[in-house]
């Protein structure tokens, strides 16, 4: 029975490494991306803790990503719906 891994081309293991080492990078980023989540629901936590609207703040958050005009002419369309609903 011969081994896979000693019979295997120079060019194999080299790829076979490189795919590993892209595999442990990706993982790495993964462990990360959690860790920041965490601390994201930290901070989230603390401010609720302190008083804050966490629903409110995410949703500034997320407008703070957009372009101005994007947002006021969101904010028109709104402003048009709700006054055609007598609100």
């Amino acid at each position: 029975m011969s081994d896979t891994a000693t019979d295997a081309p120079d060019s194999y293991r080299v790829t076979a490494d490189e795919l590993r080492q892209f595999i442990e990078r990706f993982e790495r980023l993964e462990a990360e991306k959690k860790d920041l989540a965490d601390q994201q629901k930290e901070v989230m936590a603390e401010a609720k803790a302190r008083g804050y609207d966490t629903k409110v703040m995410r949703k500034v958050i997320a407008l703070r990503k957009r372009e101005p005009d994007d947002i006021a002419e969101e904010e028109a369309v709104l402003e048009m719906y709700k006054s055609a609903l007598g609100m």
